[in-house]
């Protein structure tokens, strides 16, 4: 009995001292928890003044049920399909989407979606590379702010139109193919390339040198997302520390643009996204593909999704 009281004693200690090991570099990260919000925090934060609460759903689901107020931003409304699917469109467009949503430069935005934060995130990320700082993103979706007692119309709203001017672009917050490829040719050890895809996709093929964390891993099974310290804690068990410079990818990067904020969030900031994704990098047959099963290298192929 008393070994037994000795090892439920025993436990905090150890389980506060693995923290504290995980946790020793946290100068090292920066603020940390600000970019995503829980549902009634932001059910709060839209009654405020110059707030706009954007449902980025697809424009059916909107059609069929969004929150009291919402506007609709869509994944279709913030990318183009050239020179691959889903990648970040120009400034003009998104000046032109904002504005006529009622965004201006100093709008706070809320945004939600009903996709495992997907979609939230997207638009978090296209917000903040084009310089509006103002984003929160509403952990775990409409359903989410359904259970904190928001309201759910068809209506639309009416807005009225702003102006909107897009800061110049936030190149360092992404990456283009040849920096991925320099990386592959000369592994620097500062430098982490990143798959969140799922484990089928990573093992039909991935950019050699990739690291796997699926970005599913980032949710709680109600799809909200995990809080900072998990996160953390995951990533820097996979060997990606606050210090490392992170690129990050999926098929389209819509995905990598939810791990981007979970890291964000969590006080990571070398982290770059390549919007270019999978699609770009399968779709050159000259560059390199590694199948983790059995490390071998062989030119990529195209994915017919």
């Amino acid at each position: 009995m008393n070994r037994r009281k000795n090892r439920l004693f025993l436990f905090p200690i150890i389980l506060l001292a693995f923290l504290s090991v995980i946790g020793c570099g946290a100068g090292s990260f920066a603020e940390a928890g600000e970019e995503i919000i829980e549902a009634g925090e932001a059910l709060e934060l839209i009654t405020g003044d110059n707030v706009v609460l954007v449902d980025a759903q697809n424009a059916k689901a909107y059609e069929k049920r969004h929150l009291v107020g919402a506007v609709n931003i869509s994944r279709a409304d913030i990318v183009v399909n050239t020179p691959v699917v889903n990648v970040l469109a120009p400034a003009e467009t998104i000046e032109h989407v904002f504005g006529k949503n009622g965004i201006s430069n100093d709008t706070t935005i809320v945004v939600y979606d009903d996709n495992k934060n997907m979609d939230a995130a997207r638009l978090w990320w296209t917000a903040k590379v084009y310089g509006h700082e103002s984003v929160k993103v509403v952990s775990g979706g409409i359903e989410a702010l359904i259970a904190a007692g928001a309201q759910i119309t068809a209506d639309v709203p009416r807005v009225m139109t702003k102006t909107y001017k897009a800061e110049p672009l936030r190149k360092e917050w992404i990456a283009e193919k040849s920096d991925l490829l320099a990386q592959v040719d000369d592994p620097q050890p500062g430098v982490k390339l990143l798959d969140t895809r799922t484990v089928e996709e990573f093992n039909e093929g991935t950019i050699p040198g990739s690291v796997l964390i699926d970005y599913a891993r980032n949710n709680f099974s109600d799809n909200t997302y995990r809080p900072v310290q998990h996160i953390r804690i995951m990533y820097q068990e996979n060997d990606l520390g606050p210090k490392d410079t992170i690129i990050m990818y999926c098929k389209t990067s819509i995905r990598g643009a939810q791990t981007f904020l979970a890291l964000y969030n969590a006080g990571y900031r070398n982290l770059k996204l390549y919007d270019g994704a999978w699609v770009e990098w399968s779709a050159d047959p000259n560059l390199p593909v590694q199948m983790p099963d059995n490390a071998r290298m062989q030119p990529a192929v195209q994915d017919a999704s």
